[in-house]
């Protein structure tokens, strides 16, 4: 399934750039995430808590940095992850292009994923929708990492607490709701 979000960083292309490809210092942007070696050759291998209501799943895998063109700033990322305790599956190759919007950087993130186990029974909507709620808070701490990179301070340390199945269930539901509302109205004023 393919899923594309965007999000902007009010920072100039280069600093966001240069963060992006710093992935030791973006995993702990990702809720849930936690890096457990640097493997080398743009080789990692990490942890990924995530928790949907009662069901907590452990992933672990790896992920490479597989191209990273800097004239056209795009980034292209493979990674791979079984589920600790069961039989779920994960794969993914997720695409990174930036650009300049205004003063700051729009990144474009298109993620294509396949998923097999206990994520799987979760739906293409649900799954866009959580996709878009981790997006943002990724966004956030860029900004945050950003903005005390220019300060001239470092990065506090990073929580790797799972991905709350009610806060993301929660702002993943009322994205469904906009959703359905902006179709349900789009198609009656037309």
């Amino acid at each position: 399934m393919l899923i594309e979000n965007e999000f902007e960083v009010a920072a100039p292309l280069d600093a966001v750039w240069n963060h992006l490809l710093d992935v030791p210092k973006i995993a702990p942007c990702l809720p849930g995430a936690e890096l457990t070696e640097v493997a080398g050759d743009g080789v990692f291998k990490g942890r990924l808590l995530t928790k949907m209501g009662p069901v907590s799943l452990t992933f672990t895998g790896t992920a490479q940095i597989i191209e990273q063109d800097a004239t056209a700033k795009r980034i292209v990322m493979k990674a791979s992850g079984s589920e600790s305790k069961g039989k779920g599956l994960a794969e993914m190759t997720v695409t990174s292009t930036l650009e300049r919007a205004g003063s700051g950087t729009k990144v474009k993130v298109s993620q294509d994923i396949q998923i097999a186990g206990a994520l799987a029974q979760f739906g293409r909507g649900m799954i866009a929708d959580v996709t878009t709620v981790i997006m943002r808070s990724f966004a956030n701490c860029i900004q945050d990492d950003i903005d005390r990179e220019s300060r001239g301070e470092t990065a506090g340390p990073r929580s790797s607490a799972p991905v709350s199945g009610v806060s993301v269930g929660f702002s993943a539901f009322m994205l469904a709701i906009k959703r359905f509302f902006g179709r349900f109205f789009g198609r009656s004023s037309a």
